[in-house]
């Protein structure tokens, strides 16, 4: 076959080469729309008529009207190519004459739907083929094509609508094409042009209506359309940029660059990177991770797969580039993807390191972006995972030291610019200088460096600055009692220090405690998930190595991996689970916090319980609803036929025999007719009893619906005069049970057969819609008020049904309970131009079965 499509090719090259040769290329334009029916035809015809009236040379080289009287109206003054006729098994089609359109060679043919697949035995397969032959022979094109039908965009659409597209054309189509333009219409007008029956005949419009034309649907294939062209701009304003050498920023959209490190601040500085981007329409994000060409991995970059798959998942694209100087090869990375934002994590590095080492990576970044907007973003990951603070001492050991490092330093200069500069008068200068620098100390570094620089300054004013000079020796007592005040004063400050660092640091306690509480309790809100966030949760806030969730021998859940040596502690949550803890005891602050949290576990533990037992009862619940709602319709069926039986007996047992033969047999009928709806009721009973024996439940397996609706009209009597069949042949079977299923088509079946005019056809169709079938039923009658949509499937809503001849008379709300009884649903829609449609969603068997 390929053979033979590739001697085709080449004739069809021979024939319109000699045209080729010095011919210029055609140009390409397509009108994009996001559905059927925004008008993109229309639009083509409305241009080309434009461009004939400037004096060029147009024709329609192939239209499809759908018969819409609008289009068919815009085609009118101009030139059409007339179709080719192609026979295919017997049937004759009719396909754009590419041979004629050649021939004619106008500089501008408008040619209708790219996407369309040509019939067999045509030149090319594709109508975008076509197409290039006539770009090839310098003739100019318009054409339309939906969004649905570019290749790359097929799965994005089959998720979005539940419809797979076998017509498509690929992407490089439309990105070769000289200009692309959408054809714009809101969902709401859309929908009101499809219910006006401009896009499609009558017969159609429910179900489009309902399945495709959702306005949920339509806005999303609107955004993709105008994402599409708009990423096509961006893309010819990036080739200008080059092509002309521009290198300055042009804000034509919002893209932010996040840099990454590989460390946990990672997603926290992606997470606010995308919502800047998400604040502008098109924003886009772009995640940058710079590797040292000397190719050693930073023990960080551990992380960086998890963090590109969560770029992917906000809908941004990572890159990694290499540079030995990390702050420009990040400006110059933004530079060139013409970043308007610049996202950086805060710096990690401590006070004393930068003042040492300089500046660091953002402020390097800042000073070089430029007009790039950057971000430095704050981060709890720079600290280290969440841990309690301790309350063992006031003041850190840094502090400490830095109380110590300052008065070993601090003293010899300080004396050294005292004595350089001391005068007879300048001894209380002196010793206020020596004062601060105690007070500085004992801020610094608390109580014992503050002692520490009391005594030596005082040693050191004793023995420089107090007669006798260069002696320890105190000749006043008040000089001593002045020493000893000195280091008093020392003391009393470094002591409010030390009590305001206690203070700040429980503070820090309960602040932490808070958030811990609050997560706990968050946690159990959230339901899936919550117990193995809690165990983890509780490893990290006590700092421990590992922690083990048990039941008996069981290991429920666990974080971490406890080692061999470690201390262990085993807490009992409830009357089912220990809680064990391993890698040191708990204080007594901590122990109160872990009961707060062995409670939260012991309410998650309940509710994991709580959710296997729904999911054991939802069978029973499925049968429960079906023995219901056939219950509740019995006693209503029951009385009519019997009634009716009974009466009709009792005339033809009457002593006054006075029945002709044709009264008899009607009496007869009517006897026959009831009992055999007695027997089927009763059937029912029999089931329903089944069911509360626990022996008869719902059967789920894969149903064949075209099966499901030959057995309804069969038993209805109904044939081509009551009713129009529109299936899908390749619908996939559903998951239902076979004979509540022929029950339900056959109540709604001859429901709407009951109240469809004198002279219109009932109507079922059959679709998929994601990983659901539906099958509606439609009619043209009365219909039912808004108001009163939810009431027809309540028991008992006959709506006046007075005959004896309405089959078993179950009633919508049976029907409904059967097809929720095999997890789908009824529900009633409003017919257009009038009526009521009734739709049978079932979940899809093959899909359903795919995912187990």
């Amino acid at each position: 076959m390929e053979g033979k499509r590739e001697s085709i090719e080449a004739v069809s090259h021979e024939a319109t080469e000699p045209m080729n040769r010095g011919v210029k290329r055609g140009q390409l334009r397509v009108l994009l729309g996001a559905a059927p029916g925004v008008g993109k035809t229309y639009a083509m015809l409305d241009e080309g008529k434009r461009l004939l009236g400037e004096g060029k040379d147009v024709v329609v080289g192939f239209v499809e009207t759908h018969g819409r009287a609008t289009v068919s109206a815009m085609a009118v003054g101009l030139e059409v190519v007339p179709r080719e006729i192609v026979i295919h098994r017997g049937m004759e089609l009719t396909e754009m004459d590419l041979r004629a359109t050649l021939a004619r060679h106008p500089e501008i043919a408008l040619v209708d739907d790219l996407a369309h697949s040509n019939a067999p035995g045509s030149t090319y397969e594709k109508r975008w083929q076509d197409v290039d032959v006539l770009l090839d022979a310098g003739i100019d094109v318009i054409s339309t094509v939906n969004i649905e039908h570019i290749e790359s965009l097929g799965g994005v659409v089959e998720q979005i609508t539940g419809v797979h597209q076998r017509e498509t054309i690929p992407d490089r189509v439309l990105r070769n094409a000289y200009q692309t333009e959408v054809v714009d219409l809101a969902p709401q007008a859309l929908r009101e042009r499809l219910a006006a029956g401009v896009v499609y005949p009558a017969e159609r419009i429910d179900a489009a209506r309902a399945n495709y034309f959702r306005i949920g649907n339509l806005t999303a294939l609107r955004e993709l359309a105008l994402l599409w062209v708009a990423d096509d701009v961006d893309n010819a304003l990036q080739s200008y940029r080059a092509e002309h050498g521009i290198d300055s920023r042009w804000d034509a959209r919002e893209r932010v660059v996040v840099a990454l490190t590989g460390g946990a601040e990672g997603e926290t500085l992606l997470r606010r990177g995308a919502r800047i981007a998400a604040r502008s329409a098109g924003g886009e994000l772009l995640a940058v991770h710079v590797t040292r060409p000397d190719g050693v991995r930073h023990p960080q970059t551990e992380g960086l797969a998890e963090l590109r798959a969560l770029t992917e998942k906000l809908g941004g694209a990572f890159h990694q580039v290499v540079g030995a100087d990390v702050p420009r090869a990040l400006v110059e990375f933004a530079r060139s993807a013409n970043a308007t934002q610049l996202v950086i994590g805060v710096s990690r590095r401590s006070r004393l390191r930068a003042a040492l080492t300089g500046p660091g990576i953002g402020a390097t970044v800042i000073r070089e972006s430029g007009e790039i907007d950057v971000h430095i973003v704050t981060h709890d990951a720079a600290g280290g995972r969440f841990a309690l603070p301790g309350l063992g001492g006031a003041l850190s050991p840094k502090r400490r030291l830095a109380g110590f490092a300052l008065t070993l330093i601090g003293l010899p200069l300080l004396t050294w610019a005292l004595v350089n500069f001391r005068s007879e008068e300048s001894i209380t200068t002196e010793v206020l200088f020596f004062q601060l620098l105690v007070v500085l100390v004992a801020i610094v570094g608390g109580i014992w460096p503050a002692i520490s620089a009391a005594v030596l300054s005082g040693l050191t004013l004793d023995f420089l600055f107090v007669a006798p000079a260069f002696s320890l020796s105190v000749y006043e007592p008040l000089h001593l009692l002045a020493l000893g005040l000195y280091v008093l004063n020392a003391a009393l400050v470094s002591y409010v220090v030390d009590q305001s660092a206690r203070r700040s640091r429980a503070a820090e306690r309960s602040a932490a405690e808070s958030e811990l509480l609050a997560t706990v309790t968050g946690s159990v809100v959230r339901g899936k998930g919550a117990l193995q966030a809690l165990i983890s949760l509780t490893r990290e806030a006590f700092g421990l190595t590992g922690v083990r969730l048990l039941a008996g021998a069981e290991v429920l859940k666990t974080d971490g991996e406890p080692a061999g040596n470690n201390k262990s502690t085993t807490v009992t949550v409830g009357d089912r689970a220990n809680l064990e803890l391993h890698g040191r005891d708990l204080d007594g602050s901590e122990r109160r916090l872990l009961a707060a949290i062995v409670a939260q576990i012991e309410a998650a533990l309940e509710h994991s319980d709580l959710t296997d037992t729904a999911r054991e009862l939802e069978p029973l619940a499925a049968t429960d609803r079906v023995r219901s709602a056939l219950l509740s319709a019995v006693g209503h069926d029951l009385r009519k036929p019997l009634a009716a039986a009974t009466a009709a007996v009792s005339g033809l047992r009457s002593a006054d025999d006075t029945w002709s033969d044709a009264d008899k047999a009607e009496l007869l009928t009517t006897a026959e007719e009831s009992l055999r709806a007695l027997a089927a009721l009763l059937t029912n009973l029999l089931d329903v009893s089944r069911l509360e024996a626990g022996v008869l439940g719902v059967s789920i397996e894969p149903v064949d619906t075209e099966d499901a609706i030959t057995r309804a009209l069969d038993e209805l009597h109904l044939g081509p005069a009551e009713v129009e069949l529109d299936l899908d042949p390749t619908l996939a079977p559903v998951l239902a049970d076979d004979g509540l299923l022929d029950r339900v088509v056959v109540n709604l079946l001859a429901n709407a057969a009951r109240f469809a005019p004198p002279g219109t056809r009932v109507r079922i169709s059959t679709s998929a819609l994601g990983e659901t079938v539906q099958i509606r039923v439609v009619d043209h009658g009365p219909g039912i008020p808004a108001e009163r949509i939810e009431q027809v499937f309540l028991p008992f809503q006959r709506l006046g049904d007075t005959d004896n001849l309405t089959g078993l008379g179950l009633g919508l709300a049976l029907a409904k309970g059967f097809a929720e009884g095999m997890g789908g649903a009824v529900e009633a829609e409003e017919t257009p131009g009038g009526g009521l449609t009734m739709v049978i969603s079932l979940q899809a068997a093959e899909r359903a079965e795919g995912k187990q």
